[in-house]
């Protein structure tokens, strides 16, 4: 569990959090393996005999005062007794977790958490939703993907094979010919299925074994055919004149699927993944969308196209979200298209239930068979519950992340599914005026993690049971916590010196796309750049660098802030903000679905990784064995002034090898699969929550234009609306202006 602070020194009262300008919280990985300085938690079991405190119910901890017969909260001070067994586990303190560590994951008994229907329920379950009313390049795509996910599916699994466009196709591999059976959709956006899945199909008959019908299941892929205009418009009594009307029947399909599981729910399984291929928006039945609203027309009405197309036009999918939480599926949704397909209303399928949204514009390049084999292989806990408490001087404030809030608890979040990447936001606020005191005690927050996993069952050969009526794998609950004990900054300069940029970034790329969502790109921008004025303005007169005399003369603003290291990578972030596609403007060419896959993914990164995918990382090498610079400025003069023939360029969904047109001939391209650069490039592959995509360029022979485009820092900040602002060092000059522009209004 890594958690890592915006400022590592806490603002001692609410005055001192203004007059700093930046914002105060921290981010969550709740699931990573390590903590934020590489180490592993303590394991243990037992965890529900951790004490509690009586009157905030935070975990006991080792900043937690102990003695014989009790012990005093870390986090609101209230003195607790102490059980017999609780005295007795603590005598022996250091066989004790949660005595020698800060950062422990226990077990819990499963039965104590009401599942205990039965080792069956552990069976992992998947299942794949295939649109038919796509193309072959489309599906033979879908088939690699699928393939590939059977491999990285573990034993004991199972695995259903459906189709949709105009009817629902459900697959029984289980035979000896793979059998699929059509639920047709009636065309009407209000009307059900004539059929339940449940009665075409019973379920077990529709979820395979994967060890047993692996051969079978790749025999039914092989018989995907998309859809003709012919059959659906046909089929759909809508063949009058062969006029074809839609045949994207994916909303009711969904719907269908999630109550058909549903009916075995912890009984069946206790997680049911749904993969979801889509290749256009749905256009019939229950959950169709009206695509329209995308084009020319908001131009010729007045409407600001950038604020009309992200929210979602209706609660569908939304509402579909939450029955698929209930009923313990989660559901990915992999978009392979370049026309709009409104992904603003399909979102919250994924997210709300703890599945990603991934967006691919063509076939041709698309990373999708290497993403689902790695979200499969990957380990991922289910069934999670989030709870981050803090000491009685703050609390949390806003909260961010991919989760959904308690109905009942105040800072409680359910997450259904989480992997190792998954990362939560919050914000903090004084709980009270008076803030820190020199008295009280630092500072500490806990979090809990509450999850299930599901883990193979070690068996012998003298098990008495048999093993083919004995589950391969059974569900472990377990509780993660981390407590962390904060100091406070008595000045400016000490909370200055503990900023986490990455940190600030991730909370502010929260911000910004709320405020997009719900008031425009333009008013996200806005805001997002008079933030970085107001923090200029108040660093400059915290260090008395700019003055006021009696004219009303202000010096120079320092906007690079020279005397604080730890603000120097802000200014730079925010312009590359400012360019990104999530805060360009319609007009200039963003797809509207484009934004939102961008929304998706750079809401769910840790701090790092937003810091790579906002402004990317440019090292520039002498030979593919020999890393010349580590980091370049994202600029021409750059490339210029190194004198290196090879560039690499992360921006974490790219990886770009470019070699300049000078390159000598005798250095290889492309670069060796055994040098420096390649292992580089599979670290990094490795590492990433999405596959990048890796894209190699010799200048003067291949169009460069990808590379080229990320060379921000002399290129304009294309409809800025703050004054013509051209390339890095004027955006610099316009926030000075505009900073004492704040200070001479503040005076």
């Amino acid at each position: 569990m890594a958690i890592r602070a915006s400022l590592s020194r806490f603002p001692v009262d609410r005055e001192a959090h203004e007059a700093c300008g930046l914002p105060w919280g921290v981010t969550v990985t709740p699931f990573s393996l390590e903590d934020e300085h590489g180490s592993p938690p303590t394991y243990g079991g037992d965890g529900h005999l951790l004490p509690r405190c009586e009157n905030c119910w935070a975990y006991f901890n080792t900043y937690c005062e102990l003695d014989q017969w009790s012990w005093n909260c870390a986090l609101c001070g209230a003195l607790n007794g102490l059980s017999a067994e609780a005295i007795d586990r603590y005598s022996h303190a250091q066989s004790s977790p949660e005595m020698v560590s800060s950062f422990i994951d226990l077990e819990l008994p499963v039965a104590a958490e009401g599942s205990g229907k039965g080792a069956i329920e552990a069976r992992p379950v998947y299942v794949a939703a295939v649109d038919l009313s796509s193309s072959e390049e489309f599906l033979e795509l879908v088939k690699s993907a699928l393939l590939a996910a059977l491999e990285g599916l573990s034993p004991g699994s199972l695995f259903g094979l459906m189709t949709f466009s105009h009817k629902i196709g459900l697959y029984d591999v289980q035979g000896a010919i793979p059998v699929v059976k059509n639920v047709f959709i009636p065309p009407d956006s209000d009307a059900k299925l004539a059929v339940e899945l449940e009665d075409a199909m019973p379920l077990l008959s529709f979820l395979a074994p994967v060890e047993t019908c692996k051969d079978r299941i790749a025999a039914a892929l092989e018989t995907l055919r998309p859809t003709t205009s012919w059959e659906r418009t046909t089929a759909a009594g809508q063949g009058l004149d062969g006029v074809f009307l839609g045949g994207r029947g994916f909303g009711v399909a969904m719907e269908a699927l999630v109550n058909y599981l549903g009916s075995e729910y912890g009984n069946t399984y206790a997680l049911a993944r749904v993969f979801a291929f889509l290749t256009g928006p749905p256009d019939y039945g229950p959950g169709q969308l009206d695509t329209q609203r995308y084009g020319e027309q908001y131009a010729s009405k007045g409407e600001d196209a950038d604020r009309a197309l992200l929210p979602e036009q209706t609660p569908f999918y939304k509402d579909l979200a939450a029955a698929a939480v209930e009923s313990g599926v989660c559901v990915d949704i992999f978009a392979v298209t370049n026309e709009y397909t409104d992904l603003a209303s399909l979102k919250f399928l994924s997210i709300e239930s703890g599945g990603s949204l991934l967006l691919y514009s063509s076939t041709e390049d698309s990373t999708l068979p290497q993403d689902i084999y790695r979200m499969l292989s990957r380990p991922y806990a289910f069934g999670c519950v989030l709870r981050l408490r803090t000491s009685s001087e703050f609390k949390t404030g806003q909260s961010y992340g991919h989760f959904f809030p308690d109905p009942q608890y105040e800072n409680v979040q359910h997450i259904i599914c989480c992997d190792a990447f998954a990362t939560y936001a919050y914000e903090f606020d004084f709980a009270t005026t008076a803030g820190f005191s020199r008295h009280t005690d630092p500072p500490v927050i806990q979090t809990a993690f509450q999850y299930s996993i599901i883990v193979p069952r070690e068996t012998s050969s003298n098990t008495e049971i048999s093993s083919s009526k004995m589950s391969k794998h059974f569900v472990q609950r377990r509780l993660r916590i981390r407590s962390v004990q904060m100091s406070t900054g008595l000045n400016f300069n000490e909370i200055y010196d503990s900023v986490d940029a990455d940190v600030v970034l991730t909370i502010l790329v929260h911000k910004v796309i709320i405020a997009c969502l719900e008031q425009g790109v333009r008013e996200g921008r806005s805001l997002l750049y008079d933030w970085l004025i107001i923090l200029v303005g108040q660093y400059n007169d915290a260090y008395k660098i700019v003055n006021v005399d009696s004219r009303n003369m202000i010096s120079s603003a320092d906007v690079s802030f020279s005397q604080c290291p730890q603000l120097q990578p802000i200014p730079r972030l925010i312009f590359a903000l400012l360019r990104n596609p999530l805060l360009r403007f319609h007009e200039e060419g963003v797809h509207p679905d484009y934004r939102i896959f961008l929304q998706c993914i750079f809401s769910a990164l840790e701090p790092s990784s937003l810091h790579r995918a906002i402004y990317p990382l440019l090292t520039s090498y002498s030979s593919p064995d020999k890393q010349s610079f580590p980091r370049h400025s994202l600029s021409r003069a750059a490339l210029i002034t190194s004198g290196n023939p090879i560039f690499f360029l992360d921006t974490f969904t790219n990886l770009i090898v470019y070699y300049s047109s000078t390159v000598d001939a005798s250095i290889p391209f492309p670069p060796p699969q055994d040098c420096a650069l390649r292992t580089m490039i599979n670290r990094l592959k490795q590492e990433r929550s999405i596959t990048p995509r890796l894209v190699m360029i010799r200048g003067g022979q291949d169009d460069a234009g990808l590379f080229e485009s990320y060379l921000i820092e002399e290129q304009d900040v294309d409809g800025n609306v703050y004054g013509g602002v051209t390339g890095f060092v004027s955006f610099l000059e316009g926030v000075s202006r505009d900073a004492i522009q704040y200070l001479k209004q503040e005076a």
